[in-house]
């Protein structure tokens, strides 16, 4: 996925060149179950610091290309309801000629979470693993629209597609989430999660559905990173159980909502920092309790 410096602006505050990107996200929110590895590129004016909380969480990093130029940038701002997003800039720099090239000791990972990048380059990193035991997907509207037979063509490679609401209607056609989810599971996928904000996730499979809440938190500052955050702790909380099962898979989805949960409650990566396992052990029993029927 992407490595960016993002310059966000919500109702809560503003901050300039923070630490950013799908793979950020995803590889920290991980990193509280599993080792991740991750695969990204940078130019050579990357903080050095962001490089440090990378390894201070347990993040391998020989995927992580660093050459010579500018780092992605992206900047946008959030209407009071933390829904209604505008971008403001982007400016793909080093990140626009990325060709995610695997380091042998990646090759053989089991678990493996393709980020929001092009469904060429996704389709390009399924290439190089050996003995994948779950793949999940991300996407967003940009790739169906540009790219629609490279991006079916990936969804029937892989275990699990995640998109958010509007991106599955916009895939399928259907307003009905339960049939735009079917219809994608047609494609190949054994799950499809639509991912519906501060409203939880529907996880469909061919046989059963499962409808997740969002954790309730008191104070949003930043969404940014939100479900690229579900998505790393899905996938590493998965890693942890070492199943793929349905019900675990509902259990590292609730893991998912969790982390997520936490990532929002500030900007950037930095609830991340310091952040403890008991502490997010600890929301997932109160989660629980929340979401358990009498």
């Amino acid at each position: 996925g992407s490595i960016a410096l993002d310059s966000i602006a919500t109702p809560r505050g503003r901050c300039e060149e923070v630490l950013g990107g799908s793979a950020s996200y995803a590889c920290a929110a991980a990193s509280f179950f599993t080792s991740p590895g991750m695969v990204g590129i940078v130019g050579d004016d990357f903080p050095e610091v962001y490089k440090s909380l990378f390894d201070r969480l347990g993040i391998n990093q020989a995927g992580l290309q660093v050459v010579e130029g500018k780092t992605f940038r992206w900047s946008g701002e959030y209407e009071e309801n933390m829904d209604n997003r505008r971008t403001i800039r982007t400016d793909l720099n080093v990140f626009a000629n990325f060709t995610p090239d695997l380091p042998e000791v990646y090759r053989g990972a089991p678990y493996i979470l393709l980020g929001n990048i092009s469904p060429d380059l996704q389709i390009h990193v399924l290439d190089q693993i050996t003995r994948p035991k779950f793949v999940v997907a991300d996407t967003m509207d940009l790739w169906i629209e540009l790219a629609p037979d490279a991006l079916a063509s990936m969804i029937s490679r892989v275990d699990m597609l995640m998109l958010n609401e509007s991106e599955a209607r916009h895939y399928t056609g259907h307003h009905n989430l339960l049939r735009a989810a079917e219809e994608i599971l047609v494609q190949g996928p054994k799950y499809v999660v639509v991912k519906k904000g501060e409203h939880g996730a529907l996880l469909v499979s061919r046989n059963s559905i499962f409808a997740l809440p969002a954790y309730p938190v008191g104070l949003v500052s930043d969404p940014t990173g939100a479900g690229d955050s579900f998505a790393g702790a899905f996938i590493g909380a998965l890693a942890e159980r070492g199943d793929v099962g349905e019900m675990d898979i509902r259990f590292a989805l609730g893991y998912g909502t969790i982390v997520a949960s936490f990532a929002v409650e500030w900007f950037s990566l930095e609830n991340f920092n310091g952040l403890q396992r008991d502490a997010i052990d600890k929301r997932f029993a109160a989660f629980r309790e929340i979401i358990r029927f009498p």
